[in-house]
This record gives C-alpha cells, sequence and structure tokens, in this order.
C-alpha cells in the first residue's frame, strides 16, 4: 500500500481519539480527576497521561528514536512497572500540565505523519497509539460509571428511543471446521488474535440475542442469588465474599427496579441487555435458565460464518456479522452515538448470517474460554498487552456502545478477570 492509502486515515484517527479522551474528564474537578482508591479504576489524572506517554513511547521514543518529553514520565506513567495502588500517591504534574504535555506529543506525532516519512513499522506503532487511547477511552467511561458522575455527554447524545423490544429463540448453526482467529491480510491486529486456525465445531443452538435486564431480573427475584446449586466453588465465593444480591447498579423502589445511570436512577429498561454483570453472575444465570455460555469458538461462528448450504460451515467468513463494510449506525450500536443500550431486537441490519443480532457493539458478551494464546502464539513489541494475562482470564467478544468501531471485528478478543463487573458486559447463551 502506498503512503497516501496507508497514512491518510492516521491524523484524523489520532485528533478524534484525543477529542474524545479530553471529552471524558472536560467538566471534572480536580478532586475527580484523583477520585478514590480503588482496585477497579485508575485516578484519571493519571490515567490521561498514561495515554499520552504510550504515545510519546512507541511513536516518538521507540519507532522515531526521541528523546522523551519528561525524564519521569516512564517513573509516572509505565503501568508495567508503576503498582496500580500507587497511582494515588505519585507527584502527579497538575492538569495544565499534564494537558500541555499530552497536546505536545500530539503535535510532533502529526509532525512526524506529515512530513511523509513513516514506515509500515511506523503506522503500526500509530495505530496501536490510537487503539490503546481508544480502549482507555471506554475505561474512562466505566470509571465515570463506577464513581457515579455524571454522563459526560448527557446534552450532546440522545437517549435509546423506541421500543423494539425483545428477541427471543435460537437459531441453529451447523458444524464443521472453523478457521479461528485473524489472517495475514489485516492491516494491524493484536498479538492474541494470531494466527487464524482450523478448529471443529460441534452443531450448537445460540441465542438470536443477548440475555435482557428482565430475564435477568426473573433470576434475582427467583432468589437466585442464594441458590447455592446455581452457582460454582468460585462464583459462590465471590459471591459471599461481596455479599452480592443483585447486579451492581440495582435497586428496587416502590416495588419496581431501578438501575443507576452515571449519576441518575432510571427505570430498568427489560428489553436491554442485562449490563455490568461479572462472568459468574452469567454462569449462575445459565445455570438457573438451563443453558449455558458460548464457547470462543463458537461466539465467532455465529458471528462470522456462513451455511455451505449442504448442512455444514462454508470456508468464507465475514469480518463483520453482516458482511465486509465497516460498522454504521443502521448496523452496530457504537462510538457512544447512543447514551446507552438498545433493545435486544434493534438494528436487524447489523444481523450475521445465521440471524444473530448485535453480535458487534451494544454490550461485551462473556464466553465460557479462559484467555489463552492461539497456536504459535508470538508476543508483540508491547509485550503486556495479553501474556500477562492469561490463564486466570475470561474471553469477551463484540464490543459495546462505548467502544469505538475501528477497533473491531469479529476476530477481536476482549479479557477480564471473572469477578469483574464495572465493565460494560452481559452475555448470551446456548442451549445446553
Amino acid at each position: 500500500m502506498g503512503a497516501g492509502e496507508t497514512d491518510s486515515e492516521l491524523i484524523p484517527w489520532l485528533r478524534d481519539a484525543r477529542e474524545r479522551s479530553l471529552s471524558l474528564i472536560a467538566d471534572l474537578d480536580d478532586d475527580q480527576l484523583l477520585g478514590p482508591r480503588l482496585a477497579i479504576v485508575n485516578p484519571l489524572r493519571w490515567e490521561i497521561g498514561h495515554v499520552g506517554w504510550f504515545q510519546e513511547r512507541w511513536v516518538l521514543c521507540h519507532a522515531a528514536a526521541q528523546p522523551p518529553l519528561r525524564e519521569d514520565g516512564d517513573a509516572l506513567y509505565d503501568s508495567s512497572t508503576v503498582p496500580h495502588d500507587t497511582r494515588w500517591d505519585l507527584p502527579l504534574p497538575s492538569r495544565t500540565e499534564t494537558l500541555e504535555y499530552l497536546a505536545e506529543i500530539a503535535r510532533r506525532v502529526c509532525a512526524r505523519i506529515e512530513r511523509g516519512v513513516l514506515t509500515d513499522e511506523d503506522r503500526y506503532f500509530v495505530r496501536l497509539a490510537v487503539f490503546h487511547e481508544d480502549m482507555h477511552g471506554e475505561a474512562f467511561l466505566c470509571a465515570r460509571q463506577t464513581l457515579g458522575y455524571r454522563s459526560p455527554w448527557w446534552a450532546e447524545r440522545s437517549a435509546p428511543t423506541g421500543e423494539a423490544g425483545p428477541l427471543p429463540g435460537d437459531v441453529a448453526i451447523p458444524g464443521g471446521l472453523f478457521l479461528l482467529g485473524a489472517e495475514a491480510g489485516e492491516r494491524f491486529v493484536f498479538d492474541n488474535e494470531k494466527w487464524a486456525h482450523k478448529v471443529p465445531v460441534r452443531p450448537f443452538r445460540i441465542a438470536r440475542a443477548a440475555v435482557t435486564q428482565g430475564e435477568f431480573a426473573a433470576f434475582v427475584d427467583d432468589g437466585g442469588y442464594r441458590r447455592r446449586a446455581l452457582w460454582s466453588d468460585a462464583g459462590w465465593a465471590w459471591r459471599e465474599g461481596l455479599g452480592a444480591e443483585m447486579p451492581p447498579y440495582w435497586r428496587r423502589e416502590g416495588g419496581e427496579w431501578q438501575r443507576r445511570d452515571f449519576d441518575r436512577w432510571v427505570p430498568l429498561e427489560p428489553h436491554r441487555p442485562v449490563i455490568h454483570v461479572s462472568w459468574y453472575e452469567a454462569e449462575a444465570w445459565c445455570r438457573f435458565a438451563g443453558r449455558r455460555l458460548p464457547s470462543e469458538v463458537e461466539w465467532e461462528v455465529a458471528a462470522a460464518g456462513e451455511s455451505d448450504g449442504q448442512g455444514g460451515l462454508a470456508a468464507a467468513r465475514r469480518r463483520f456479522p453482516w458482511g465486509e463494510e465497516p460498522p454504521g449506525i443502521a448496523r452496530a450500536n457504537l462510538d457512544s452515538t447512543a447514551r446507552g443500550c438498545l433493545d435486544v431486537a434493534a438494528l436487524p441490519a447489523g444481523d450475521s448470517a445465521f440471524g444473530c443480532r448485535q453480535m458487534i457493539g451494544n454490550v461485551w458478551e462473556w464466553t465460557a474460554d479462559d484467555f489463552q494464546p492461539f497456536p504459535g502464539f508470538v508476543v508483540d513489541p508491547y509485550q503486556d498487552y495479553s501474556a500477562p494475562w492469561f490463564g486466570d482470564h475470561k474471553v469477551l467478544r463484540g464490543g459495546c456502545f462505548a467502544t469505538r468501531g475501528r477497533l473491531l471485528r469479529n476476530t477481536w478478543r476482549n479479557f477480564y478477570q471473572p469477578h469483574r463487573r464495572d465493565v460494560w458486559a452481559g452475555f448470551r447463551t446456548c442451549a445446553s
């Protein structure tokens, strides 16, 4: 590919990612930017500095061999060496200094792109920095929900409107050999997606849509959190240790369920996907309903596979559930174009070949599998992206309403420890 073809998107992407990052902290005061010391969030003043440091580290220092702007940058912002619990105690630059630091890094990166001297390796690291910032932008939004801050876009984004309703039922997926993972033709993939390899798949049935809040409320109302038989040993130990009785942002008010949406309590929307539930809660709901979580390969088959017309799987795979075209608002709820999730029956234009809806966007979906490397895994230059987390994390797929569309494709793998429920995660299920 020529430089014009590969470089034209980079500066708009960089500016867009930075604009979004800044919009997520612009209205917060200095106390909110530091926030309470919690294991599931970072101090936002540290995290925004880390985003700039990461961009400088890989695009300017590593790829372009430029000296760092701050001699103390690594000591402050290197997430691989700065323990999480210490980030509140660091001598962090002021808000003004931090924003100036980010602006100067962005100026230098854009100037380097504009000079037209980028190699393919340079382009890789620019994209890495953009996608890293996109992921932190989603984390900023999770932190605002966790801490009960107001929605940053309350005036600018429209609330999801229209009652699309539920989407019950399963679709049948044929068995066969499926090519799981990314192929080498992609311009950028993360190391945990590499490389595509054939996996045998037995026929199975998977839900057309994610589990809804109404369906999950039935589990809560039936005493699901107190029924030991529904929980694994690890899940029950987690539930007892936390004292969990319902999803984290739910409450009963006047006999009706409500959920906390940032700093506001709203009536629970029965047909939207349940969100902010841990893998353990998803697993327990499945036992309650006589269902199971899909394996990672089953999820990807349902999203990307096609029938061969003879009762098996075709060799062809789709980049997105609907085909090769990038996401748009008619197909996927992404990029925070709405203030939250849509009903599970919304966006039929985004259906997969087998009829599964919203497999990209709306809500992350837990799968049954541990996060593990694919065969022949080789770590990428950013060595701490995947390798440290193999084994004790679970795989999530599909993205959510707050995920940037440019990040995603059917092969994209997210991963969190099974107790986490601060992220925008729900689940769909398979017939047992």
